[in-house]
């Protein structure tokens, strides 16, 4: 199997690293990824200015590529110009910072196995409920792998992708994974006034989680519980219940 690895929290970060060394027990390996942090941009493309990317060595090898560019370009230059063969699957992550409820729309870990999906590739993103970056993400890395590698056998729909996220636990406190569906917790915005060195007034994204679901069957629920939270996600929009009730005036 050859597995598409991007993220992004960057290619330096610990949580991609680990992701990878996990994946190469299951296939090869191939990591195209933002050379800079790029959370919550959600499915944003560049189409302005040019993408460059650049060959990166960790542990005296080729890594990946790193790219000046977001998530979903990381997929697609990595699908149609960097890999030298077809990948079968993408798996997105490791995140640092849970991806559930209504924050998978703002989550460039989860566009980037969105747009993988609809360019053909299977795809799983993978978060880690913390923001420490000094936290290990082995335990989250091992049920990532233990999923890419069963894929092909669950049968995912192709307009599918998986989202896993996974508790900050160590390994013996997991009660292993539950299928979920998305909650519906987010957050309560506020943005702050600041002044810069010279006075001038800016804005700071600040605001409050509202963690309402403890319902085990959905994401945020699941994972409060020590679960892996594992939920089948696709991007259909339309609001099939009420399409037939519509009634518009010509």
């Amino acid at each position: 199997m050859h597995i598409l690895v991007t993220n992004d929290d960057g290619i330096d970060s610990p949580g991609i690293y680990a992701l990878v060394h996990a994946l190469r027990g299951v296939g090869k390996v191939s990591v195209v990824a933002p050379d800079r942090q790029q959370s919550a941009v959600g499915h944003a493309l560049t189409v302005s200015s040019p993408l460059r990317a650049t060959k990166i060595r960790r542990d005296g090898e080729m890594f990946g590529y790193a790219i000046n560019g977001t998530p979903a370009d990381c997929v697609k230059i990595g699908i149609c110009a960097l890999l030298e063969e077809k990948a079968d699957l993408l798996v997105s992550g490791i995140n640092h910072g849970s991806n559930t409820s209504k924050n998978i729309l703002y989550s460039g870990t989860v566009s980037a196995a969105t747009e993988g999906m609809m360019m053909g590739l299977p795809a799983i993103a993978v978060s880690l409920d913390s923001l420490d970056y000094r936290t290990d993400c082995t335990v989250a890395a091992e049920y990532a792998a233990r999923i890419a590698a069963q894929y092909f056998d669950l049968q995912i729909p192709s307009d599918t992708i998986l989202n896993l996220n996974v508790p900050a636990l160590a390994k013996d406190q997991i009660k292993g994974f539950r299928l979920t569906r998305q909650g519906t917790s987010g957050w309560e915005d506020a943005y702050e006034r600041r002044k810069d060195p010279m006075g001038r007034e800016y804005f700071w994204l600040s605001g409050h989680y509202n963690s309402i679901d403890n319902d085990i069957d959905t994401d945020e629920g699941a994972m409060k519980a020590g679960y892996v939270s594992v939920t089948p996600v696709r991007y259909q929009l339309t609001n099939e219940d009420i399409l037939r009730t519509i009634h518009l005036k010509e």
